[in-house]
């Protein structure tokens, strides 16, 4: 097993993750199989009871692991399934060495940090680096692991001392360390400055590490004299310092290091040589088409993301990527508009009437709205406002979770005339509770305590855009994290009033996916399927929302050339999954693609 760990330096979001996403679909187009890791030094478990705007999002993976956001540009990059145990925390380190100890595996030792938490961490690598992510049958040839913060912060100390143990215990031509850093420009001089890239492996080397690979971030290219002094200083060959400075889109960045011989010299590193096989020269054709695409698209699609964290990107960073990867695939540029679901609300039009004003006029000049999940009561009757809008006016909504569970109150509300609609997550004492609490959910247990990961969803309606979207599938596996739940007790009512329940779970009580029939494009989903979007294999729904939003949409159906009916639920029969290989489906590149080697998507 080879292993490459990413470090930052200087200052904290400078890229470590898409630079180690990058590192590795590089190693991926030279033939090898990667897998990768992310180690968090806070002290949390994981990432499930952080709030978005401390961290950013919460990602879920297949297995219900609520992890840190890096793992979701894993996914995407490398198009892998990764599992919980490939985000290390300092807990999780912790919470296993104390359960050793309870049970006596220490027996007569005084637990310390050195040896026990920093073998337990190098245990922990060498044991997750070998399970295959990528589908395939035995470990993989590469693990890309991610040291989260910044070289000299207190809490990756133990960290920093494994991981420098661990180069030793896998020794030389196995261990590849990447460093990134900063380099600077101060205005006043004009000048690329490299004292702060010095200073940084200065730091590393003090603990430990030495550099191989130095990658600097900038705004510019790096000059040449520049790369000079850092090679001088930093005691780093010229060959491998790789600049990466600012670009047009992220998926430039696998092509940066390709065009400097990234790839070569980590190769060099790791002992691993041309055979004419693998690894090989590489192969980057479709990344390369898709980051060009991309800059070139002019005919923009507006979709307003009505939430409550819209101060920071980073909280619905998944739902971004999967809106990126459904408007490249229907070729239009994609401009999000950010609407605060409080300044949507009565109540703002006389605090902040401006802010109010704004948000209104964003809502109404986007060509599609988007309200996606969120906990808490803040901002709710925006959201609700938000669909209704849509509802109304014939606007393409996508509802995700808490998206959804908004549209089915506000269909109450307005088209029931159910006034005390509500969930009884916002109002216990609700006379109307169209969402409840799930029954096996814990109110005292936070982590970990939803219903997360991969479930499986049936479609129930015939035709629905859904199904066609999902190329006609019987059902779909998709990642869940909610704590409550559309009330099984109103689908009749619901239904009966002209809102459809077309995608159930296995006992048909628990709703998925409704419907509109009437409208364009109104959808809302219970799971989350921005999280299994990839380049070039966008999730469907945001597919069709992108469509709707830009008039594609009949002919995106059209083309979907139906093959199967959904079943009724006392009708399902025993499913199988796609075999490998494409699907008699025109759509297979957009809709079945959507799933490493076809899986996912049942028939």
């Amino acid at each position: 097993m080879k292993y490459v760990l990413v470090t930052g330096g200087v200052v904290s979001g400078l890229g470590k993750g898409v630079t180690a996403s990058s590192i590795g679909v590089v190693l991926k187009a030279c033939g090898l199989r990667v897998t990768t890791i992310k180690i968090d030094p806070y002290l949390n478990t994981d990432a499930g009871t952080m709030s978005p705007f401390e961290h950013g999002e919460v990602f879920v993976l297949d297995d219900g692991g609520e992890v840190d956001l890096d793992l979701g540009n894993y996914e995407r990059f490398l198009d892998i399934k990764l599992t919980r145990d490939n985000n290390i925390t300092t807990g999780k380190i912790y919470q296993a060495v104390i359960n050793k100890e309870r049970r006596g595996d220490y027996l007569g030792k005084t637990v310390q940090v050195v040896p026990h938490i920093t073998d337990e961490i190098q245990d922990w690598i060498e044991r997750v680096a070998v399970i295959p992510v990528d589908g395939k049958e035995g470990p993989p040839d590469v693990c890309v692991i991610e040291l989260g913060g910044t070289i000299g912060d207190i809490e990756s100390m133990p960290f920093i001392e494994a991981l420098g143990q661990f180069s030793y215990r896998v020794g030389p031509g196995n261990f590849c360390l990447v460093h990134v850093s900063l380099v600077p420009v101060i205005n006043v001089v004009g000048e690329q400055k490299t004292k702060p890239t010095q200073h940084s492996v200065r730091g590393l080397r003090g603990l430990g590490l030495a550099p191989d690979v130095l990658a600097c971030r900038s705004t510019e290219p790096l000059e040449e004299h520049v790369k000079i002094k850092l090679s001088q200083f930093c005691h780093v060959p010229i060959s491998n310092i790789v600049n990466l400075h600012d670009v047009t889109n992220i998926w430039h960045i696998p092509l940066l290091l390709r065009d400097q011989k990234t790839h070569e010299a980590i190769l060099k590193v790791l002992d691993l040589q041309y055979d004419g096989k693998v690894p090989r020269e590489p192969e980057l054709g479709m990344w390369t088409k898709r980051a060009t695409k991309l800059d070139k698209l002019k005919t923009s699609v507006k979709i307003a993301m009505v939430g409550k964290y819209t101060g920071l990107s980073d909280s619905y960073l998944s739902v971004i990527k999967a809106l990126l990867h459904a408007s490249v695939a229907m070729e239009r540029k994609l401009v999000v508009e950010w609407v605060p679901s409080c300044d949507l609300e009565d109540s703002s039009a006389k605090e902040t009437p401006e802010a109010h004003k704004k948000a209104w006029k964003l809502l109404k000049g986007a060509d599609g709205v988007l309200v996606p999940g969120g906990f808490g009561d803040r901002g709710v009757q925006g959201k609700i406002l938000a669909a209704k809008y849509a509802r109304e006016n014939n606007v393409p909504y996508l509802g995700i979770c808490l998206g959804m569970q908004i549209a089915v109150i506000e269909f109450a509300r307005s088209v029931m005339k159910l006034r005390g609609a509500n969930s009884t997550e916002f109002d216990p004492a609700t006379t109307s509770p169209c969402v409840i609490f799930m029954p096996e959910g814990s109110k005292t247990q936070m982590g970990a305590t939803m219903r997360l990961g991969s479930r499986r969803t049936y479609f129930h309606v015939s035709g629905c855009k859904s199904a066609k979207l999902y190329a006609n599938a019987s059902s779909v596996d998709e990642r869940h994290r909610h704590r409550y739940e559309v009330n099984p007790d109103m689908v009749p009512d619901f239904e009966r009033a002209g809102l459809q329940f077309v995608g159930k779970d296995e006992s048909g009580k628990r709703m998925g996916i409704i419907e509109l029939p009437s409208h364009k494009f109104f959808i809302g989903a219970q799971f989350h399927p921005e999280f299994k979007s990839r380049p070039g294999k966008p999730s469907p729904l945001f597919l069709g929302l992108i469509a709707a939003a830009s008039g594609q949409l009949e002919p995106l159906l059209q083309r979907s050339n139906p093959t199967t009916k959904a079943c009724p639920m006392s009708k399902v029969p025993k499913l199988k999954l796609y075999p490998t290989g494409p699907v008699n489906n025109p759509l297979n590149s957009l809709v079945n693609g959507y799933y490493p080697n076809g899986t996912g998507i049942h028939t």
